[in-house]
């Protein structure tokens, strides 16, 4: 973990304190040694946070929670259910959200897998786990990093009011437990997983929902729609 976290300024000033916790300490020691082994560790040092870097806290509209980085080289990039621009076959899970949102909205994204313009309209795309061994899929769960993101959704849910928080399949939704549903709107549905999209998660129109929310409270709504270079 590099000494000067790449984040933005308004994540800094609200949870820069938490890097220099215990358990902090101990994950980058955790990661060092992973390092020291040669072990691959995705996504690159660089995008860990980049959640955090392309989506500044004062702009957070929407936030959608993930597990864990892709393990797959060249696909992650710091973004839950993102990948890379050019890659190709898309993952399954992120077919079924766009398959989703093709019967929402009429929207159609399947050239590309890559999010980012999402989280630049203040989607915050957050992997409750934020680094991965390569071809290791959770092999990272259990060291720290849940307790950091749990402080990102908690610093959401105190200090920001009409967040729409999508939380798909039971982990996220355990993780969400702590939202103020009195002054946020929550989502949630089975997982996009091939294994379980047929249980509540077709059909559960979370994108126009999202957009019917912030405009209700006077947002801008999400432009779902990502641009074909």
């Amino acid at each position: 973990m590099h000494k000067k976290i790449d984040i933005d300024d308004t994540w800094l000033a609200a949870i820069g304190d938490e890097f220099t916790q215990p358990y902090m300490q101990e994950l980058r020691q955790f990661l060092q040694n992973k390092k020291l082994q040669r072990i691959h560790i995705l996504p690159h040092s660089s995008l860990w946070f980049n959640a955090l870097k392309t989506t500044p806290l004062n702009k957070v509209k929407v936030v959608i929670i993930g597990q864990d980085p892709y393990p797959t080289i060249g696909h992650p990039h710091g973004l839950c259910f993102s990948v890379m621009p050019d890659v190709k076959p898309l993952p399954k899970s992120l077919i079924n959200i766009y398959k989703e949102l093709q019967d929402d909205l009429g929207i159609d994204n399947f050239h590309t897998g890559y999010l980012q313009s999402w989280a630049e309209q203040g989607v915050l795309l957050l992997n409750s786990v934020l680094t991965v061994d390569a071809g290791r899929p959770a092999s990272h769960r259990g060291m720290g990093w849940e307790k950091f993101t749990d402080k990102i959704i908690a610093t959401i849910n105190e200090n920001t009011v009409h967040i729409v928080f999508i939380l798909w399949g039971k982990y996220a939704q355990d993780k969400g437990k702590m939202i103020d549903t009195s002054k946020h709107l929550i989502i949630k549905s089975a997982h996009p997983s091939p294994l379980s999209a047929h249980r509540g998660f077709f059909g559960s129109r979370p994108f126009s929902k999202t957009n019917a929310y912030l405009i209700q409270y006077g947002k801008s709504e999400i432009d779902w729609v990502i641009p074909k270079n």
